[in-house]
C-alpha cells in the first residue's frame, strides 16, 4: 500500500507543479491584459482608442479565465483517475476479505458509516478495528524502501 501511496503523492506532485506552472503563466498573461485594457481605459480625453483593441484584449483575457478554469478541472481529472486506478485493487481485495470475514463472524450486515449516516450504535457493533487486525495479519506489508533524492 506505501507503494501505491507513493506513487499517488509523486504523481499528484508532478500534477500540481505542472497546474502552479501553468496558472503563473496564465496569471502574467492575464495581468498584462488587464494593465493593457486599464491603460487603454485611462487614457486622456481626445486621444483615439481602438475600441475593437479594448474589446480584444477583453476577450483575450477572458478566454485566458477560461483555459485556466480548463487546465484545473482536467488535472483534477487526471488525478481523480490515477487514484481510481491505483486503488481499485486494494479496495477489491479489501471488499473480498471484509465478506470473508462477515461470513466467518455471522455478521449479516455491514455498514460503511463514512457514506451511511449512523444516528447510534453500541460501540460493540463497530468491527472495524477487528476486520483491520486481521486483514493486516494475513496481508502483512512490508515497509517501502525510500531512494535518497
Amino acid at each position: 500500500m506505501r507503494d501505491i501511496r507513493s506513487d499517488l503523492e509523486e504523481r499528484a506532485h508532478i500534477v500540481q507543479e505542472q497546474v502552479r506552472v501553468a496558472y503563473a503563466h496564465f496569471e502574467r498573461m492575464a495581468q498584462q491584459l488587464q494593465s493593457e485594457i486599464t491603460k487603454l481605459q485611462n487614457a486622456p480625453i481626445g486621444t483615439p482608442i481602438d475600441t475593437k483593441s479594448i474589446q480584444a484584449k477583453g476577450d483575450q483575457l477572458e478566454q485566458l479565465k477560461k483555459d485556466i478554469q480548463r487546465k484545473s478541472e482536467d488535472a483534477q481529472a487526471a488525478y481523480t483517475k490515477r487514484q481510481g486506478v491505483l486503488f481499485a485493487p486494494l479496495q477489491e481485495d479489501i471488499g473480498r476479505a471484509l465478506d470473508v470475514f462477515a461470513k466467518a463472524h455471522n455478521i449479516n450486515l455491514v455498514i460503511d458509516a463514512a457514506r451511511v449516516p449512523i444516528i447510534y450504535a453500541a460501540d460493540s457493533m463497530d468491527i472495524t478495528q477487528a476486520f483491520i487486525n486481521e486483514f493486516n495479519s494475513k496481508n502483512p506489508v512490508t515497509a517501502a524502501t525510500t531512494s535518497p533524492q
